[in-house]
């Protein structure tokens, strides 16, 4: 069993850390691109798959909901995003991304080449490797 000080183990949380901050790099850039925030560019991301109520969308991102609330103002005034009913309790409110924040969303995530290009250079089966190590380190092998 490796421990938290073994140097396998101390290289791979490097190289973890690395590809981490250059996508973050890359997807800031690419947000900038748009003039959104790396923070706005991520909801908009988010918000494109599904709507989803302001506490789920902080507890995704982990954030305070105050901070997500700014966040959707910001985004809702840009026309990238809209606040709507929930239709399964209209007490609560849904931020969902616009058809404009849909094509955004799209757009931001074509233009990140960092991890992409890397993995296109995998097999199938390295891919499906490295995607059920990532799992099971974040106890999501029941997926």
């Amino acid at each position: 069993m490796a421990t938290r000080t073994d140097p396998l183990t101390l290289e791979v949380v490097d190289l973890i850390g690395t590809v981490v901050a250059r996508y973050h790099e890359e997807y800031d850039r690419a947000a900038a691109q748009h003039s959104l925030t790396g923070a706005q560019a991520r909801l908009l991301g988010l918000l494109a798959m599904e709507p989803l109520p302001m506490r789920r969308i902080a507890r995704k991102l982990k954030c305070e909901p105050s901070n997500i609330t700014g966040i959707v103002d910001r985004l809702e005034a840009r026309g990238l995003v809209e606040r709507r009913p929930d239709p399964a309790d209209r007490r609560v409110k849904l931020a969902a991304a616009t058809e404009l924040g849909v094509r955004t969303a799209r757009e931001l995530r074509d233009a990140l080449d960092f991890a992409r290009e890397p993995l296109a250079g995998l097999s199938d089966d390295e891919r499906r490797a490295l995607r059920d190590l990532l799992r099971r380190m974040l106890g999501e092998d029941a997926l």
